[in-house]
């Protein structure tokens, strides 16, 4: 048992490293054009390159992890995040900066990678807590690096970040070499090659498009063209996908209803959980002449990152919740806690406890949503497809929090009032917003309702023939 406990210990590292990686920049990302003497349009791309890199790592790490070793293929990410850090660390232009964060993207996938690892290595009684104890290191890691990283920047150089980055994936590597076995279930055949060039074409497509639509025009022929071809590759993608023996994805797996609406209620979590990574802080920043609390970015991630922190307490009752009435509750009252904190800000927004309370309802809402989804996918599908499963679902979310940046960007760029010489978001678009954010969620409430609660025997039983 101890053995087990530290297995979890250090993959709930890894998830919390992963995590760090997407709140690294916040503090600086105003700056960037000023730190590395280029145009914001240039510089968004510091943020851009980890999200694309990040969406076309992870599913197909995933693969790699099942035919090559889960261990392995983690190793390689962390190793590569390392490498994107100190290039980064080293950098004084945007060009390495660039190159460090695209790299730095790779660390994403070891969440779905540790997911598959621990339901192969643990257990059968600890694999529940386990998955929503990593789970809740997606918002614990972000809850706890802001203030870092904000505190950093304050006090040093802003390349110390990316040396902390590079410092803490070395721990992680070292700790998952040392304690973490070696994966023994392996996935026959060959790596799909064509597969993968075909996803990663079409997902850079579509996410150009989504990510950068405000910034160039969503009418644009950029935008477009992006947006279009990335449809019209994925479309072609699917349908070789479906006619070859040894796919990337088994894209009959993914149909499976428990897989599906899993995955379409993980776009709506993602978009109402980035809604309120966008507006929240916004709200504890403006000044108070503009309707905000005036708050410095310290002290606003101090206020947001109670929800973080109730993540980390719930994550062991999420366990018990899942492994007495399945983890299909835990999605419904995931949706229902995030209706309700939207729906509380919409009434009460003007003292800073109200966000507070706000934010422990977040907390509480991502906590149980996304301990839920990898438990419902590696319940439905056999243990062969457990890393490219979770992989495609982490894609899922992160088209959810894709879409949202560009919605929620799109919403207050357009409800702005002059304040000095620079537009700042007015009341009527963080409502808006809200609203926005609140009905995500209902659709992922109207989801997880018609998502089976029962498994076929082939499913209770993943070792059988498919």
């Amino acid at each position: 048992m101890p053995r087990q406990g530290a297995i979890v210990a250090v993959l709930a590292t890894a998830g919390l490293a992963s995590s760090f990686m997407f709140t690294l920049m916040v503090p600086i990302q105003s700056k960037l054009p000023e730190l590395l003497d280029a145009s914001r349009e240039d510089t968004a791309w510091v943020v851009t390159s980890t999200l694309l890199a990040a969406a076309v790592i992870t599913p197909i790490s995933g693969r790699l992890g099942d035919m090559y070793g889960k261990r392995r293929i983690l190793l390689v990410l962390v190793s590569v995040m390392i490498v994107g850090s100190v290039v980064a660390a080293l950098s004084t232009g945007i060009i390495g900066v660039i190159v460090g964060r695209t790299l730095q993207g790779a660390i994403v996938g070891v969440v779905p990678l540790g997911i598959s690892i621990m339901r192969d290595v643990l257990h059968e009684d600890r694999v529940d807590s386990a998955i929503a104890f990593m789970s809740a290191t997606l918002g614990v890691g972000g809850a706890l690096g802001l203030p870092i990283s904000a505190l950093v920047t304050e006090r040093s150089d802003w390349h110390v970040l990316f040396w902390m980055a590079a410092g803490l994936g070395a721990i992680v590597f070292a700790l998952v070499l040392w304690i973490v076995p070696v994966s023994v279930l392996r996935t026959a055949g060959r790596f799909d090659y064509i597969g993968a060039a075909g996803l990663a074409v079409g997902l850079i497509g579509v996410l150009l498009a989504i990510s950068r639509g405000n910034e160039w025009g969503w009418s644009s022929p950029p935008v477009l063209a992006f947006g279009l071809g990335g449809l019209v590759v994925l479309l072609a993608w699917g349908w070789f996908e479906l006619r070859i023996d040894e796919p990337l994805l088994d894209l009959r797996v993914a149909a499976r209803p428990a897989v599906l609406l899993t995955n379409i209620a993980s776009i709506a979590m993602g978009f109402s959980l980035f809604a309120s990574n966008v507006v929240y802080p916004q709200m504890l920043e403006l000044p108070v002449a503009t309707g905000g609390f005036g708050l410095s970015l310290l002290a606003a991630s101090l206020v947001v990152m109670p929800s973080g922190l109730v993540m980390m307490v719930l994550s062991p009752v999420a366990g018990r919740i899942a492994v007495r009435t399945g983890p299909k509750l835990l999605l419904l009252l995931g949706a229902i806690s995030l209706i309700a904190a939207y729906g509380f800000t919409l009434l009460f927004s003007s003292e800073v406890w109200h966000l507070v309370v706000a934010n422990i309802l977040i907390g509480a809402g991502i906590g149980f949503g996304y301990a839920s989804m990898p438990m419902l996918i590696m319940r439905s599908v056999p243990q062969s497809e457990t890393g490219a499963s979770n992989g495609l679902n982490a894609l899922f979310r992160s088209l959810g929090t894709s879409t949202a940046a560009a919605v929620i960007g799109a919403v207050l760029a357009t409800y702005t009032v002059d304040y000095g010489g620079v537009p700042v978001p007015t009341s009527e678009g963080f409502t808006l917003s809200l609203i926005l954010g609140g009905a995500a969620a209902i659709v992922a409430l109207a989801v997880a309702f018609f998502i089976p609660k029962r498994r076929s025997p082939q499913e209770r039983h993943p070792s059988l023939p498919q």
